[in-house]
């Protein structure tokens, strides 16, 4: 074996991730459903939102407190109301509301949230091109939320 690389039956000052197990950094979210735009599907606000409800309520049970998620909602709602009120203004706001993505990856530094939930939140922004879209986003994150609290019901 060539000096300096790393053997897993050595030990050593070296504590590398075990790759049998999945990274918690990983996220195994389904978000092929997620899609925002002209042709909504019919299940996007039901179906799916409660499908990643379910699975972000499932993958870690010390973070993704509904406190937590419902802040990220919340200053959501601040910035639809900042461009359902001047739409022209849009890509002006369009960088602080994608600022959201970097919160949430604080957040996840902080072990508040999860891969899961950054990746739902990062996937959905993504899609927010215009005030159409962001509405939509806006509808899906409230669908989500309400799912999300019935599957976690005794936690704020």
């Amino acid at each position: 074996m060539a000096e300096g690389r790393y053997n897993p039956s050595q030990r050593g000052p070296y504590r590398g991730r075990d790759d049998r197990q999945q990274r918690r950094d990983e996220p195994d979210i389904d978000l092929s459903r997620v899609r925002f735009g002209a042709d909504l599907e019919a299940q996007l606000f039901n179906e799916v939102a409660q499908h990643c409800a379910k699975t972000i309520s499932e993958s870690n049970q010390r973070s993704n407190k509904p406190s937590q998620l419902r802040r990220f909602y919340d200053e959501l709602l601040m910035w639809v109301a900042k461009v359902e009120q001047t739409p022209e203004r849009f890509e002006e706001y369009q960088p602080f509301i994608l600022m959201l993505n970097a919160k949430a990856a604080y957040a996840k530094g902080r072990d508040l949230v999860d891969a899961n939930f950054v990746a739902l939140l990062a996937h959905c922004l993504r899609q927010a091109e215009d005030a159409k879209t962001l509405g939509q986003v806006k509808l899906f994150l409230e669908a989500f939320l309400g799912f999300y609290k019935a599957e976690r019901p005794r936690e704020n």
